[in-house]
């Protein structure tokens, strides 16, 4: 199964994990979306949704940017609808967008726990709703998030209650939808890597340059992302996907490929281990 001609939406994918798995479908000339807020370039955070439309025309697809604030109804309806009207239906959402904030209960302001809440949760569910209508008119559709398997003891919780809560809100999305859309064949997963991913988050927030040198590159997310995405949907939902079992099932044995430096341990990532 292929890509080619699919209509992809993806949440933040103007750079990390969603602009790679953009730029994956892209190879095989899928419709890329790319709904995110990033119009101007920032130092700190490389990449706009102009210039990751740029890369995927460059990597043979179609991209559209559509600059978006998905905790809000009517810009999402407003990105649905131009979605629709540009490329005629939607075949895959892909819920990567993610806010982050790592501290303790005492130590998380609300405003930060509003954006979490906001982005992560809000975002997920509101744009899934959206594009659902669009989603049951398609063959072999997909909703993805990019969120970790639920598990409820209290190590998860603990060190940083407020971002566990906002992820694991994505992956009750996956539970609940998944289970809800089952008889119309509409996929819902989640996908989560093993390891730390060489992102701007890790970089900006979890570590600097020694964090990136023990992460996997995001091309490990993206051929996972890709090998669910062209799986039947009819058949294949409703599960918690690691990246690096999803690479072993497509047979692939030797991870090193995906590691920025082969010769570091990976750091196992949130939510794993």
């Amino acid at each position: 199964m292929s890509l080619k001609g699919k209509t992809l939406v993806i949440t933040g994918a103007s750079r990390g994990i969603g602009k790679a798995i953009a730029l994956r479908a892209a190879h095989d000339g899928a419709n890329i979306v790319v709904v995110a807020k990033t119009t101007e370039p920032n130092p700190k955070l490389p990449g706009t949704i102009f210039t990751a439309v740029d890369e995927i025309n460059e990597a043979g697809g179609t991209g559209l940017a559509i600059a978006t604030d998905i905790r809000f109804e009517d810009p999402v309806e407003a990105a649905v609808e131009k979605t629709v009207a540009e490329f005629g239906g939607i075949d895959i959402l892909i819920n990567n967008a993610s806010a982050i904030f790592l501290a303790g209960t005492v130590e998380t302001p609300m405003k930060r726990f509003d954006l979490m809440n906001g982005v992560n949760v809000r975002g997920t569910y509101l744009m899934s709703q959206k594009c659902l209508p669009e989603l049951a008119k398609t063959q072999n559709p997909h909703i993805l998030n990019l969120s970790p398997p639920l598990n409820m003891d209290a190590k998860w919780f603990a060190p940083h209650l407020a971002y566990t809560m906002a992820k694991y809100g994505m992956s009750m999305c996956v539970l609940g939808m998944a289970e809800e859309f089952r008889s119309q064949g509409i996929a819902v997963n989640a996908l989560w890597p093993a390891t730390a991913i060489a992102t701007a988050a890790v970089k900006n927030v979890l570590g600097g340059e020694q964090m990136v040198k023990r992460s996997r590159t995001v091309d490990i997310c993206a051929d996972a992302a890709y090998a669910i995405l062209t799986r039947d949907s009819s058949t294949c939902t409703g599960n918690f996907f690691i990246d690096e079992e999803v690479m072993r099932e497509e047979g692939v044995e030797d991870m090193s490929k995906y590691a920025v430096d082969p010769n570091a341990v990976q750091l196992p990532d949130f939510f794993i281990g």
